[in-house]
C-alpha cells in the first residue's frame, strides 16, 4: 500500500520541505557545530563539543527528515548529504552499540546518568526512528544496523531494571515499537512496554530528581571550565552561539508551578502509572509522545485498559485543556499543560512539537478505535497548531505559538532548542501514510488531500479543493468489481444538512451529529465528526462527490476559560483565522469589534501565495482582513490576535 500526494495545498508545501527546507536545516546543523559534534567524537577532528546535551537528536531527525523526504523526491544532491551523515554516526558509534556524543566526548566514563534530565534515551530514540526511515525509504540496512546495535545496548542495560531506568523524556518507547514493526524482534516490545509501565512507580521520584538536577550542574560547571581552558589553548576557535527562542510571556509565579510540577512528576509524566494517567498534565511534548507509545502498545497486545485510559485522557484535554487552534501546552515555564480551562492567547506555549506529537497520537488512536474523532482532531490541528511552524520559504520557523502576539515573537531561521524544525519536515515527508488506511473489506479515508492510493481493494484517486474549497473528488479503480465499504470522514467543522455527497450522480442523506454533553473549552469540538460508510459493489471508475458547506463560524469559549467574554474566534472549514497588523495597519487588532454581519470569504491569488481570505468591517466602519492562522508571520515582524470582540 503506498500513497502519494499529487497536487494542491500540500504538495506545494512538500516541495519547499523537499527543495529548501531539509537542505537549510543541514546547513544549521553545520553551523551550529551539531554534525562536527560526531567528527569529534569519532575522533575525525579534534575540537570542543557545541550545543545542547540533547543535540544529537536534531542530527537524527534530521536524517528521519531527509530519508522520508527522499522516497518522494529522490535527489543525488540529498542521497550523498545522508549517506556521508550515515557513514559519520557509524564511526562515532561505540563498538557495543552505545552513542551518545555529550558523554562520549566529555565524560567517556558515563553512561545513562540523570535520565530524566539528560535525554540519552530521548537521542537514542530519534537515531531508531531514523535507522527505521531510512529502511522504509531506501530498502537498505546501513543505518537499521546502526539502530539496532543501539536498541540492543539499551536492551541489555535496561531490561529487567527498577524504576530508575525510566527516561524522563519518552520518544524511545515510540522508536522501539516502530523498530519490533519492521524486525519482530521481541525483545524490542517487551523493552518499550517496561519503558511505560514503570512510569509513576517510583515513590521516591523528588529525591532522586533533586539528586539527578544537583549532578547536572555539577557535569555543566566541569563542561565550563573545561571550554575556558580549551579555549584559552586554541585561540582560534570560535564557539558558536545559539541563537535565543522566541520571547513568551510569563503569568505570574511561573518559575515556582514549574517546580512544583517538577517535584511532584507531573512535569515528566511520572507521577502516578499509565492507567490512572486521565488528565494531561506536565510537558505537552513529551504528554503526547507517551500517549502515542501506550496506543501503539495497545495495538500490538489489545489491552483494553490502555484504551480507556488514553480515551479518558484525551477527553480530557480536547474538552478542557485545548486551545482553538488545537494548540496544547498553555504554561511557558513548564511548556506544558495548565489547570482545567486555563487557556490565556497571550501565554499560550502551544509549542509546534507537541502539535505533532499530538498528530502521531491521533493518528495511533484513530487505528486503534476506528472512531473518526481522532482523525478530525489530526485535521485541526495539522492545518493550525501544525502548519504554523513553518514558514512558506521553509527556512523559517515558530516555536512556541501564541493566539495573541504584542510583539517579541517571529519567524527564526533557528534557535537555542532546534527541535522543531527537522521534527516538521519529517511529518511533512510522511504525511501520505495518515490520509488512508484500510482492513479487511474497508478502506477509511482519513484525510482530503490530493492522492493517489494503491491498495489490495482498489486503487483510489482523491483530488481535493481543501482548504480553501470544499470540493472533493474521489475515483475508485478496483481491478475486478467488488464489495466492500469505502468510509468517508465527515468533519466536525462542515454544515452536514448543506454538505452534499454523491455517488455516480446519486445523492446520500446525511445526518446531524449528535448532542455532545460537554462543550469545549475551546469552541472547536472534533468530538462532532463521523464516518459516512458506503458499501457497495465499486466498478472501476466510480465517482464519489464531496462538497463540503464552509461557512464562516463564530467560536465562544467555554464560560469557565477567563478573559473571553465578548470575543470570538473566527474559522472556516479546516482553519482558525487571526487579524495580523501587516493586512490592518489602521486598526487597532485587539480592540475592535467586528460587525459580524459584515464578513465574507474571497479568494486573494497574490497575498501568501494565493489565499482565501476573510474580510469584513469592525462596528466603526473600519475595514478588517483576517488571513489564516498558519500563515501570520511570514511577512516580518507583526502583532496578531485570533480572538476578537464581537
Amino acid at each position: 500500500m503506498k500513497t502519494k500526494i499529487t497536487s494542491g495545498f500540500w504538495h506545494d508545501r512538500l516541495e519547499v520541505n523537499a527543495q529548501r527546507a531539509i537542505f537549510h536545516q543541514w546547513e544549521q546543523l553545520e553551523a551550529s557545530g551539531c554534525i562536527e559534534n560526531f567528527r569529534i567524537a569519532a575522533g575525525d577532528v579534534d575540537g570542543f563539543r557545541e550545543g545542547w546535551f540533547f543535540a544529537d537528536s536534531d542530527a537524527y531527525k534530521w536524517l528521519d527528515a531527509a530519508s522520508r523526504i527522499y522516497a518522494s523526491f529522490p535527489t543525488p544532491e540529498l542521497a550523498s548529504v545522508m549517506d556521508a551523515f550515515i557513514t559519520l554516526v557509524a564511526r562515532a558509534q561505540l563498538p557495543d552499540g552505545y552513542i551518545f556524543t555529550y558523554n562520549q566526548i566529555h565524560f567517556p566514563n558515563d553512561r545513562w546518568k540523570n535520565l530524566q534530565i539528560e535525554h540519552e534515551l530521548y537521542c537514542h530514540g530519534h537515531l531508531i526512528e531514523a535507522g527505521v526511515s531510512h529502511y522504509e525509504a531506501t530498502t537498505r540496512t546501513d543505518m537499521l544496523t546502526i539502530a539496532r546495535r543501539a536498541a540492543d545496548r539499551i536492551v541489555e542495560d535496561f531490561l529487567g531494571k527498577g524504576t530508575d531506568h525510566t527516561p524522563g523524556h519518552e520518544e524511545i518507547e515510540i522508536a522501539l515499537l516502530r523498530l519490533y514493526k519492521v524486525t519482530d524482534h521481541q525483545p524490542y516490545l517487551e523493552m518499550a512496554r517496561q519503558f511505560i509501565e514503570q512510569r509513576g512507580r517510583n515513590p521516591l521520584f523528588a529525591l532522586s530528581l533533586i539528586r539527578q538536577n544537583s549532578s547536572v550542574d555539577q557535569r555543566r560547571n566541569f563542561i565550563k571550565q573545561k571550554k575556558q581552558e580549551y579555549l584559552s589553548a586554541h585561540p582560534e576557535f570560535k564557539p558558536f552561539q545559539l541563537p535565543p527562542d522566541n520571547a513568551s510571556k510569563q503569568p505570574r509565579y511561573s518559575r515556582l508551578r514549574w517546580q512544583i510540577n517538577a517535584l511532584s512528576g507531573k512535569y515528566f509524566q511520572q507521577h502516578t502509572p499509565i492507567r490512572k494517567q486521565t488528565v494531561p498534565v506536565g510537558h505537552s511534548v513529551r504528554f503526547a509522545y507517551l500517549e502515542t507509545a501506550v496506543a501503539m502498545l495497545a495495538r500490538e497486545n489489545g489491552d483494553k485498559t490502555l484504551v480507556r485510559a488514553l480515551e479518558q485522557v484525551w477527553e480530557s484535554m480536547v474538552t478542557r485543556r485545548m486551545y482553538v487552534t488545537g494548540g496544547i501546552g498553555s504554561v511557558p515555564g513548564s511548556e506544558g499543560f495548565g489547570n482545567d480551562y486555563e487557556l490565556d492567547p497571550e501565554y499560550a506555549y502551544a509549542e509546534t512539537c507537541a502539535a505533532l506529537a499530538s498528530l502521531f497520537w491521533n493518528w495511533e488512536m484513530a487505528q486503534l478505535t476506528n472512531q473518526a474523532k481522532y482523525s478530525d482532531l489530526f485535521e485541526w490541528q495539522l492545518y493550525n497548531a501544525a502548519a504554523v511552524g513553518m514558514g512558506l520559504d521553509g527556512t523559517s520557523y515558530l516555536y512556541n505559538n501564541p493566539l495573541t502576539c504584542r510583539g517579541g515573537v517571529t519567524r527564526k531561521p533557528w534557535y537555542s532548542v532546534p527541535c522543531c524544525p527537522s521534527n516538521l519536515s519529517r511529518t511533512w515527508a510522511g504525511l501520505g501514510k495518515y490520509i488512508y488506511s484500510s482492513k479487511q473489506d474497508e478502506i477509511f479515508i482519513h484525510q482530503y488531500i490530493s492522492s493517489e492510493y494503491d491498495d489490495e481493494l482498489a486503487k483510489i484517486d482523491i483530488r481535493s479543493e481543501l482548504p480553501w474549497a470544499g470540493k472533493v473528488k474521489i475515483t475508485v479503480d478496483p481491478s475486478v468489481p467488488s464489495e466492500f465499504t469505502l468510509n468517508l470522514r465527515l468533519p466536525s467543522w462542515c454544515d452536514v444538512e448543506a454538505t452534499r455527497v454523491s455517488c455516480n450522480g446519486e445523492f446520500f442523506t446525511v445526518s446531524p451529529p449528535p448532542q455532545q454533553n460537554e462543550i469545549t473549552a475551546s469552541g472547536y469540538d472534533p468530538r462532532e465528526g463521523r464516518w459516512l460508510n458506503l458499501k457497495r459493489i465499486w466498478n472501476s471508475g466510480d465517482i464519489v462527490e464531496l462538497n463540503f458547506d464552509m461557512p464562516i463560524q463564530l467560536r465562544r469559549t467555554h464560560p469557565k476559560v477567563k478573559g473571553h467574554q465578548g470575543k470570538v474566534a473566527i474559522t472556516r472549514g479546516p482553519l482558525v483565522y487571526c487579524l495580523e497588523s501587516v493586512d490592518n495597519p489602521d486598526a487597532n487588532i485587539f480592540n475592535a469589534a467586528i460587525d459580524k454581519a459584515s464578513l465574507d470569504s474571497v479568494f486573494d491569488r497574490i497575498t501568501l501565495g494565493g489565499i482565501t481570505k476573510i474580510i469584513g468591517q469592525a462596528k466603526t466602519g473600519r475595514p478588517l482582513t483576517f488571513i489564516p492562522y498558519h500563515l501570520w508571520g511570514n511577512r516580518g515582524k507583526s502583532t496578531m490576535t485570533v480572538w476578537v470582540n464581537e
